[in-house]
């Protein structure tokens, strides 16, 4: 079996098409009030597509991690609606639940291993969960292939707490991906990591999610994350941004961030203070290539 199949699963190597796809997830006019009556986010309406990279971005107190929260289900909007593979998401029940979590991943923040399992057991876990019926061997096979994509296979029986912080986000990443899902969601997926392990992170990310033909959905304020990785984003305004809080800034490719003379975003990407040489760095760097 090689590094690109899966022993579970079908196949997800879709060819591009010259016309716009449909939607995989759309936001449409979202707004949330908290129960003390802050507003955190107004009007928020966005689409992405299958196999793009979409990044969410924004300052501290911008709803950032509210809009995570809306869109994987945990938390409900006080108005408006999400969209996922053309459903309803805060309708799904029952079974239409749980076929909605077969098709998507979470790569938490933290990395949220549990330390009673050994890494591979980390990986199974969604593989035991979601594939009962499934030869428990045939499942094995699947996890242990997934630790061997992120370069961790012989480290399978170590504990969490044994291994470095960058190796957990390796983990991570392979257990968000064990199902081959259609959509992956990120919470800041490389904090906490210095400038190279970030770098490593963001090509692995890139790299995996291609293989298997995911979109995902990237929480981030790591600016150099942002263009190596994002296909488009939003940026939401933040606590000092006065009534844009929680409004979407500006929306699209990275060239259209990298162009914006919006004094929010300018000021977000630290253009005014040079940042524009860190940038340029950015996109020239290997690996580092900005997508469009």
């Amino acid at each position: 079996m090689s590094d690109s199949d899966s022993a579970i699963g079908p196949g997800k190597g879709k060819a591009a098409t010259p016309e716009l796809p449909t939607p995989i997830l759309e936001v449409l006019n979202l707004i949330k009030v908290f129960p003390n009556g802050r507003t955190v986010l107004n009007g928020i309406s966005f689409q992405v597509f299958p196999e793009e990279t979409f990044v969410i971005l924004g300052g501290s107190g911008c709803g950032k991690s509210t809009l995570l929260n809306i869109l994987i289900g945990v938390l409900e909007p006080t108005s408006g609606e999400v969209r996922i593979f053309g459903e309803n998401l805060h309708r799904l029940q029952g079974d239409k639940l749980k076929a909605l979590h077969v098709r998507c991943g979470m790569l938490f923040q933290s990395g949220a291993l549990i330390e009673s399992l050994s890494l591979l057991g980390n990986v199974h876990l969604p593989l035991r969960e979601h594939y009962r019926s499934v030869d428990p061997a045939v499942l094995m096979e699947t996890a242990r292939l997934k630790l061997r994509m992120v370069g961790l296979e012989e480290h399978g029986s170590k504990r969490p707490s044994g291994i470095s912080g960058g190796m957990k986000k390796r983990v991570a990443l392979a257990r968000a991906l064990a199902l081959d899902p259609d959509l992956v969601f990120a919470d800041e997926p490389t904090s906490g990591l210095d400038p190279v392990s970030t770098q490593e992170i963001d090509e692995m990310f890139m790299r995996l999610t291609r293989r298997i033909g995911a979109a995902a959905i990237v929480v981030t304020h790591d600016i150099a994350s942002f263009f190596r990785i994002a296909h488009r984003a939003i940026m939401l305004g933040s606590e000092r941004d006065g009534a844009l809080q929680g409004r979407i800034i500006l929306q699209g490719d990275t060239q259209k961030f990298r162009a914006s003379d919006h004094p929010i975003v300018r000021r977000f990407l630290d253009f005014d203070r040079g940042g524009q040489d860190h940038l340029d760095a950015v996109a020239k760097c290997p690996g580092g290539t900005v997508r469009s």
